[in-house]
């Protein structure tokens, strides 16, 4: 017997005796050992070297105190746990790298509460998104929080991944939203943090803590979200300009004429190119950049007006008011990251800058790729100086394609980091951007985050290796 025959059959063992324990504990059907679930569950949208492993088992509770007992089980036999909603991210963060179980949360879906006197609803982690919305929007509210996955993104997946979307410009990602939490730690204790009203000051803030770690610290189970008010007008308008820069420096003319608006987006033309090859239209022959605004609430006609006043003497031409071109641009910039999921040969970014630099970046960061003789394509949420630059090159287009694009990506975090932005907007460090994490926070900071999860999770079992 060979020493890796030592190691595989006891571990066999091991396994066949752990999922029998899991079939026997749990309702039929909760846990599934299929094929196609267990490669279904084993990534994200993240797009990684290595593949993932396949998990020994998906589990799929429907009730909080299943996943205290699923974790109470882990514990025991010291088995990693990964929990994930859609799987709609796109940094790794629940790709399987080692032995683990799936807990997949889409299950408990159900919203529990909507008190629309109080602005709130409390929901399971499984709720998606746009479903939530719908709900509230009969009382008049919204959840603010719209990841270009809103349709099926889940809650507890936008909460551990603190997910952003089009409309942070004025209402802030998850974050700003998430009152309370109810957490399934590692040992399969159950607490509560956070409060169920807007203000509340008791301690420390572990609402926040939990909100963004990404399945590394404990599990959500349920959630107190603060709701807006659903807005009583809402007007877009598409800006388009002669190139890119100008456009960037739009984004600053807007600020400086005090204008919020609920959603401010940028693209580029190369991407403006990619819409009308997917979508039929000629976005791509009216100009060189775009902007593409949505302002809301009882200000929105003045705001509106203020806009059209700000550019009326510049060559830069504004759809007509009510013009539905402008809302049917803002619903496909959604998808316009790229006309296929990131490959060997495309990489998309993720970087935050201060907004007053975004002109900077824009141009170093087209410079970087011109250096390296990469293509570039750059959208961005500019309301608050999200940018995600996308590279890509052909295979056969020039010597060593591959160090070129990882080299022009690197030079696009690495000028984020230089203007004081971060490496990571709002698609979280996963897997795919733990390497960079140094190069934004301090040995000192990393240290101290790492002794926090090894507080509330002593036996590293909750998504290891992951987002620190």
């Amino acid at each position: 017997m060979s020493p890796n025959d030592q190691e595989v059959r006891p571990r066999m063992r091991r396994n066949k005796k752990l999922l029998d324990e899991l079939t026997a504990r749990f309702p039929a059907g909760m846990v599934s050992v299929s094929d196609s679930v267990l490669m279904e569950n084993s990534r994200d949208f993240g797009q990684l070297a290595e593949e993932p492993m396949m998990p020994l088992a998906v589990v799929f509770p429907t009730k909080v105190g299943q996943v205290q007992e699923l974790m109470q089980l882990a514990s025991e036999h010291r088995l990693s746990v990964i929990s994930r909603g859609a799987g709609t991210g796109v940094s790794g963060a629940v790709h399987v790298t080692d032995e683990a179980i799936i807990l997949n949360l889409s299950k408990m879906n159900r919203i529990i509460e909507i008190r629309p006197q109080d602005e709130v609803a409390v929901v399971e982690p499984g709720v998606i998104n746009h479903h939530l919305n719908l709900a509230v929007s009969e009382f008049g509210l919204m959840y603010a929080p719209d990841p270009a996955s809103y349709k099926m993104s889940t809650i507890g997946g936008n909460i551990a991944t603190n997910a952003g979307g089009l409309r942070c410009a004025k209402y802030g990602v998850t974050r700003e939203s998430v009152l309370g939490l109810d957490v399934v730690l590692a040992d399969g204790s159950l607490i509560h943090v956070g409060k169920n009203t807007f203000k509340g000051v008791a301690g420390y803030d572990l609402t926040a803590l939990f909100t963004g770690s990404e399945g590394t610290l404990g599990v959500i189970v349920r959630a107190v979200l603060r709701l807006r008010y659903l807005p009583v007008d809402e007007r877009d308008v598409a800006l388009v300009f002669e190139d890119l820069e100008v456009a960037v420096e739009g984004v600053q003319r807007i600020a400086k004429a005090r204008i919020q608006p609920a959603i401010l987006e940028l693209i580029d033309h190369a991407t403006m190119k990619v819409l009308d090859a997917q979508y039929g239209t000629a976005h791509a022959g009216s100009g060189g950049a775009m902007l593409l605004v949505r302002l809301d609430g009882y200000g929105a006609e003045q705001e509106e007006a203020v806009l059209r006043e700000t550019f009326k003497n510049d060559s830069v031409r504004l759809s007509e008011s009510g013009d539905e071109s402008a809302t049917a641009l803002i619903e496909m910039r959604r998808t316009s990251r790229g006309d296929a999921k990131d490959d060997a040969y495309r990489t998309g970014e993720d970087v935050a800058v201060p907004k007053s630099l975004m002109v900077e970046y824009v141009h170093r960061v087209q410079q970087a790729a011109r250096q390296e003789q990469v293509q570039l394509r750059l959208i961005s949420h500019a309301g608050d100086g999200n940018l995600h630059p996308t590279f890509y090159v052909d295979p056969s287009d020039g010597p060593n394609p591959l160090e070129r694009l990882d080299r022009a990506v690197q030079e696009s975090v690495r000028i984020a980091l230089e203007m004081g932005g971060t490496i990571t907007g709002e698609h979280g460090v996963g897997l795919i951007k733990k390497d960079w994490l140094p190069w934004e926070q301090s040995s000192q900071v990393i240290e101290l985050q790492q002794k926090i999860k090894g507080l509330l999770d002593p036996m590293n079992i909750l998504n290891p290796g992951k987002a620190i």
